[in-house]
């Protein structure tokens, strides 16, 4: 809960883990009022934690962005209690086992798609009117592995996730709401272990330092 009459309110989907929670914390010191949003409990309470400790205030929605009715019932809350949103950071994603193409499971293929795809397809109808009425940004991430070998799962079904926000910004560059598509630097990330084991972790970025880079950006 926050005690300011009119708050900045910054949604952040994906908060529990990653950049996602380094993003929400970033905001949270910064004065926003973070709405966070993942499936994860535990991870939603540590940022509550730390944004109550650097002085800021959140609301925690244990919620699964790939649930459409629940992202509905999400963006008519916020409608009910603030009436408008300035700022949405889409962190969530699923990012599917390295595998060769002509192994893939398609239970991990079903996933990236439900969570990369189609939960971006609903959240961007739900949030837009919500984001334009607080004149606000919405912020994606973008991972270019499109094309690079045993990243068939996650690759493809994050580079239709930025072709679906670089669509939404081009149709809304007059209009608004704003669409910023940023690339991150590459982080020392639990994902980024999986996908690469064994990697010199010595000259990736800090998750809270990239995060306060791309807050400044905003």
């Amino acid at each position: 809960m926050t005690d300011a009459s009119d708050p900045k309110i910054a949604l952040v989907t994906g908060a529990s883990r990653g950049l996602g929670f380094a993003l929400a914390a970033a905001l949270g010191a910064a004065g926003w009022h973070v709405l966070a949003v993942a499936r994860t409990t535990g991870g939603l309470e540590e940022l509550d934690d730390r944004i109550k400790a650097a002085g800021g205030s959140a609301t925690l929605a244990p919620m699964d962005v790939t649930d459409a009715r629940a992202m509905e019932h999400l963006a008519q809350s916020v409608a009910a209690r603030w009436g408008r949103l300035g700022l949405w950071v889409h962190a969530a994603v699923h990012a599917a086992p390295l595998s060769p193409a002509g192994h893939l499971d398609m239970k991990d293929i079903d996933k990236s798609i439900a969570c990369n795809i189609r939960a971006t397809a609903t959240l961007i109808p739900l949030l837009e009117p919500l984001l334009r009425a607080g004149t606000g940004t919405a912020l994606f991430l973008d991972d270019p592995r499109a094309g690079e070998k045993f990243f068939g799962a996650y690759g493809s079904t994050k580079a239709a996730q930025i072709a679906l926000a670089k669509s939404w910004q081009a149709e809304t560059a007059k209009i608004g709401p704003r669409i910023l598509i940023e690339r991150p630097r590459p982080m020392a990330t639990a994902t980024r272990a999986r996908f690469f084991p064994g990697e010199d972790r010595a000259g990736l970025a800090d998750i809270h330092d990239e995060a306060a880079r791309l807050v400044a950006s905003l």
